[in-house]
Parts: structure tokens; sequence; C-alpha cells
């Protein structure tokens, strides 16, 4: 069997941080493991196919599942805050190259919108607007709730009484809300497209609601208070009314 010699720079490993900067010495630090687990990978693999018992040398792990190939794991460079080793897939026979290695900051969050995916907060904004400053008596309070998103990509979201709430508030009280007595599931996933807003009218009863579904409402005072929608994290400018 011929042997291989690997011989390194005694430049290679030379604490001269400060004069390259750390992050050229790490890429040159990486660039020669590399080499060496490649000459050491290929070199396993020869002997493990001349002799027919393959086996996993130091440094070296067979992927379940992958086949003839193989994963060469590369230590994290010092001072890294992300644990764990990169890895790079080999063929057998063949030298990877350096867009092999992946990305160490590559993750599954990472992974692009799709349509149809549920909407981050982040990408959708929440308003409400009422029929009227003032309403006397008798009148039925009537607002209009929206929903918009901003993905580039369409992505659902539940617009149900729950997940999309509009409550009214008297001060710190909370004098009424569309998540209170939902009947059934309250379950409404719609698809949201870019900058395309979901309207929905919301009428109150001007009656108190709570937990308690069983007991009789009593009907709001006149005077002011303030509606809002939530959406989760999400909550929209208030809107200030009156009852008279």
């Amino acid at each position: 069997m011929t042997h291989h010699t690997v011989r390194m720079d005694p430049d290679t490993f030379r604490g001269d941080v400060g004069v390259e900067g750390g992050d050229v010495y790490w890429r040159r630090r990486v660039s020669v493991l590399t080499g060496m687990l490649v000459v050491v990978a290929v070199v396993a693999w020869a002997c493990s196919s001349a002799s027919g018992k393959p086996e996993s040398p130091t440094g070296v792990k067979a992927t379940p599942g992958a086949g003839d190939g193989m994963v060469v794991s590369l230590p994290s460079p010092l001072g890294s805050k992300s644990p764990g080793p990169s890895s790079a897939a080999l063929a057998p026979g063949r030298l990877p190259s350096a867009s092999a290695v992946p990305s160490a900051h590559a993750s599954a969050s990472s992974r692009p919108k799709r349509p149809g995916d549920p909407c981050d907060a982040k990408d959708l904004v929440v308003a409400l607007q009422t029929g009227q400053d003032v309403y006397n008596r008798g009148v039925t309070p009537s607002f209009m709730l929206t929903i918009v998103s901003t993905s580039r990509v369409s992505c659902t979201v539940d617009v149900g009484p729950r997940a999309l709430e509009m409550r009214v508030t008297s001060g710190s009280d909370r004098v009424w809300s569309t998540a209170d007595c939902v009947s059934g599931p309250g379950v409404d996933t719609q698809t949201l497209r870019r900058g395309v807003p979901y309207v929905r009218t919301v009428q109150w009863d001007r009656r108190l609601s709570g937990s308690d579904c069983a007991s009789r409402r009593s009907s709001a005072a006149p005077g002011t208070y303030v509606a809002s929608a939530l959406a989760g994290p999400l909550r929209s400018p208030r809107v200030v009314f009156h009852l008279r």
C-alpha cells in the first residue's frame, strides 16, 4: 500500500492572528484541516475497498442511509459561538470543492417562505375603523376590521373571532370581545396575498360579555369606549367612540 505523507507549512498554525486578521487566519486553518481530512478519507476508503471491510477512521463518520457517501467533520474555530461541527459530503474518489462546505450560519429557519405557509406576524398589519364617532341610543355600533399581508408570497392566517379579536374597553375594564362565547371551533383560515386586505364587519350589541356565557348580559352604560383589534402579538391603533 502506498503511504501518503502530509506536509504542512510551518507558518500555517502561527499565532499571528492580529497581523492577518481573525477571518483570514481561521479561513487558512479550516482550508488546511479540510485538505488533511480529505486525504485521510480517500486513503481510508481505498483501504476499506481493498479489504472488503469498511471502517470509520477518526474524524470520518459514515452517514446512515447515504450509500457510499461519507461526511468529513471539521472542528469549529475557536471563539465561535455556534456549537457543533461543519460538514461536507464526499463522493468516493472525489475531492470536494470549497463550495461543498455549507455555511455555518445556514439553518432551517432560513428556508424561503412557500405559498400557503402560515403568515409571520412581522408581515401582518391589523387595522380597525368605526362607522361613526358617536352612536345615539338604539343605534348598534359597527366596525370594520382589516388585516393585510406584506409578505412577497401568499400565506394563511386564522381570522376567526378568537384569533382575530375585536375588543371594547372602558378604562381598565374589559367590556366586550368577539372571543367571548364563540359557538363552534371559531377557526376561519384565509389565504392572504400581498397588499390585498381581508375585511370583516363587526357589530356590537352594546352588551357586556365575559367568560360566563349562561348568565344574562347587562347593557353598556352611555359613555366613552375604546375599541382595538388584536391578532396574536399584533394590536391595531385604538379607536375611541361614544355611546349615548
